[in-house]
């Protein structure tokens, strides 16, 4: 609900203080005139216009002052308090978090008004979501550290080995080493990814293809890869027209692929498209296992596997569905995951046949 604005909380404050002094003044004058010229006439001039009052006129000008300066004071205190102590709060929690204690919260006074308390709760909100940053960071530092670890490691370990004696150079250790590079490459390619979509500096280079033809070259890549893990690729596919960056699309699907090479029970896998009035529908489902319930809204963050047991041995980073996410949206798209008709993973990608012609 929208709170009233300061400016109203002024306004009717201050309208109110003037109000009640003139009605003191009033009312004070109406009821003393009232009462001394019905019990004691003698008090008061015999010619209102006479000058100078009498005493007891003074007096009651003195007093009808007082309280309404009494009045003006009180009022002007309760409204600097609601506006002042919710901004000391602020001030307060602003040093704090400064000095880096990232916990710090404003506390809001109750009676705060308008813009104060809303710059409470804004203020707040912002040091939430720092400490989740800061938070976040801490947790996507180790992450990286936790995947460039042990590619480095075996490279390490292979060319001190060498270095040694202790290995013969053979074709095999190059390629195997070449493979550690490789992952190397891919996990920093992947990261600049997400740099770039993160700072929205993701840049698209786009042009008109036909979507279904990218798909069936991919397959055509993938294809020995994917016999070798059992999938069986089942294509539905219908002339899906799209301006997009070819590039970054294929890397989406080589992704959604491997993915499904790596994870995916052998069986059917399938792959839709279909258009719908501004939109291309895309669908890989495969037949298993699935992705238990409670992960799903997390599969799309860096560093997060659908099955904990997934890890290094099976050749992923954890960042392929969420460059796959970043490179979807940088399309002004979007990609969920559901589970399939056939018991497996079911990734749904909608894109605008029409995709954004600058840098996102």
């Amino acid at each position: 609900m929208r709170r009233p604005g300061l400016n109203r909380h002024l306004m009717l404050s201050l309208s109110g203080m003037a109000l009640g002094v003139m009605l003191l003044l009033h009312v004070g004058f109406y009821v003393f005139y009232a009462l001394v010229t019905r019990y004691n006439p003698a008090l008061v001039s015999p010619n209102l216009d006479s000058w100078p009052p009498t005493p007891s006129e003074w007096v009651l000008i003195a007093v009808l002052t007082i309280l309404g300066l009494y009045l003006a004071i009180y009022t002007a205190t309760r409204l600097s308090n609601r506006i002042l102590q919710p901004l000391n709060a602020v001030a307060e929690g602003v040093r704090r978090v400064a000095s880096g204690d990232l916990a710090a919260r404003a506390t809001r006074p109750i009676g705060s008004v308008g813009e104060t308390a809303t710059l409470v709760d804004d203020f707040n909100s912002m040091a939430e979501r720092l400490e989740r940053t800061n938070r976040e960071l801490v947790i996507w530092n180790a992450a990286i550290a936790h995947e460039l670890r042990t590619p480095v490691t075996i490279l390490r370990g292979r060319l001190q080995g060498l270095a040694e004696g202790v290995f013969e150079p053979d074709e095999a250790l190059f390629r195997r080493l070449l493979s550690q590079v490789e992952d190397l490459s891919r996990l920093i390619d992947d990261l600049r990814t997400l740099s770039l979509a993160d700072s929205g500096h993701l840049a698209l280079q786009q042009n008109t293809i036909d979507l279904s033809t990218e798909i069936c070259h991919v397959v055509e890549l993938l294809d020995p890869e994917l016999r070798v893990a059992g999938l069986d690729v089942r294509l539905e596919l219908h002339p899906s027209p799209l301006l997009c960056d070819p590039a970054r699309m294929r890397q989406v699907l080589l992704a959604l692929l491997d993915n499904a090479r790596r994870h995916a029970l052998p069986g059917p896998l399938w792959i839709h498209t279909r258009q719908e009035a501004e939109h291309l529908i895309l669908s890989i489902e495969d037949s298993g296992p699935g992705i238990a319930a409670e992960m799903a809204n997390h599969i799309f963050e860096a560093f997060v596997r659908g099955d904990p047991s997934r890890s290094r041995p099976h050749g992923g980073t954890g960042l392929g569905l969420a460059v796959v996410r970043a490179i979807i949206e940088a399309h002004r798209g979007w990609i969920h995951y559901q589970a399939g008709q056939h018991g497996g993973s079911c990734f749904v990608i909608r894109l605008p046949r029409l995709a954004p012609t600058h840098h996102v």
